[in-house]
């Protein structure tokens, strides 16, 4: 069997498909399917090194960015798209898959675009509580859909639409505390503030932390992963600030987590202070309280419906990067984690948001319409 999986090549895309490709493997074995192949379809692998280890070969399909704005590269990404359309017209024809798994963001236009002219089975996923635009389109002839918010169903009406969450990567999930305290050299009972700017990092996020952390060492200790090009800028800049502070100690910047690390940084986390993407379900598996700085440019506005769906069960505050100042933040963090009965809530509805069996129902569907197809 052939399965390609497509979408865009950021970590709110590209994780999910890890944690799906995951269990296509595992469901495979499960129906005794004896040769599974499984295919990355994008403009960018995200992390090569990855696919190759999970065995998923990368095919490389240009794509242009879809804008709904007038924009001089609007006419750079109309030549992309038709490269791209024609690469995968040509790729998928030879290799006749047998589904199409699509994440959506525009990278997955040219795949499923083409999957329709061949009559390839597609099952389409939306991370967003607004799905994009893609997926909007491809919704309206996909043989199955899925959606991680309740709330997206109606933008795919008279459709059959599965709510499932968010695939995650179950490698993220449990932890060791005594490995996380030894591992990011912590002191115990002190109150962990986990930051996290996405996979490439948040350059309003680190200017915050940074204006905060002379004041937060004081009372708690900080993991903070910058983004990797980030990193040697906040982590030097980091180094001044504190260099009088009898707690520099207590700052920990990481360029980025790996599985392993993100694993045990949740463990040892008090609070999450994040922005809005698809992550989000990864924070709620952990079971943590978190602060959600919606990122203003999201296409569709997707992180501020994202980030108030989720404060609507009860598991996180929402702070509007409008309104993000050093002084608010660090206020925020204080109200919660100063308040063990809130904490207590926090935790309840997020372990009550998250459904941590999302990529194992998409990857039993995704088989079950290559088979009956």
């Amino acid at each position: 069997m052939k399965i390609v999986l497509t979408g865009g090549g950021t970590g709110g895309h590209f994780y999910p498909i890890i944690a799906v490709g995951r269990a296509l493997k595992k469901e495979a074995e499960a129906e005794n399917i004896a040769r599974l192949e499984i295919f990355f379809v994008s403009d960018d692998p995200m992390d090569l090194d990855l696919l190759f280890r999970e065995n998923i070969k990368f095919i490389k399909i240009p794509a242009g960015k879809m804008r709904r704005y007038f924009s001089l590269r609007y006419f750079g990404d109309t030549i992309k798209t038709i490269i791209g359309l024609i690469s995968a017209l040509w790729r998928l024809y030879l290799l006749i898959p047998d589904v199409i798994f699509g994440k959506g963001g525009y990278a997955s236009f040219p795949a499923l675009f083409v999957a329709r002219i061949l009559r390839i089975p597609v099952i389409i996923h939306d991370s967003d509580a607004v799905p994009g635009l893609v997926n909007q389109w491809a919704g309206k002839w996909a043989d199955r859909i899925a959606v991680s918010f309740p709330e997206s169903a109606r933008y795919f009406t008279g459709k059959n639409v599965a709510v499932t969450g968010n695939p995650i990567r179950s490698q993220i999930v449990g932890g060791n505390l005594e490995e996380a305290i030894e591992y990011f050299k912590l002191e115990e009972n002190l109150p962990t503030i986990l930051i996290l700017g996405g996979s490439q990092g948040s350059e309003r996020i680190n200017e915050t932390a940074l204006a905060i952390l002379e004041e937060a060492v004081k009372k708690y200790q900080i993991i903070h992963q910058t983004g990797k090009n980030h990193f040697a800028d906040v982590s030097g800049r980091a180094r001044v600030l504190l260099e009088k502070s009898e707690s520099k100690n207590r700052y920990h910047p990481c360029g980025f987590l790996d599985e392993g690390e993100l694993r045990n940084a949740s463990r040892a986390a008090s609070i999450v202070v994040a922005r809005a993407s698809s992550g989000l379900f990864e924070i709620a598996a952990w079971g943590l309280p978190a602060i959600l700085i919606p990122l203003p440019t999201a296409a569709q506005n997707h992180q501020r419906e994202n980030a108030y769906t989720y404060a609507r069960f009860g598991a996180c505050e929402v702070i509007e990067e409008t309104n993000l100042t050093p002084h608010i933040l660090l206020a925020e963090i204080d109200k919660i984690l100063e308040n063990p009965e809130r904490v207590k809530k926090m935790k309840f509805a997020a372990a009550g948001f998250a459904r941590l069996d999302a990529a194992d129902k998409i990857a039993k569907e995704i088989i079950k319409l290559g088979v009956h197809e």
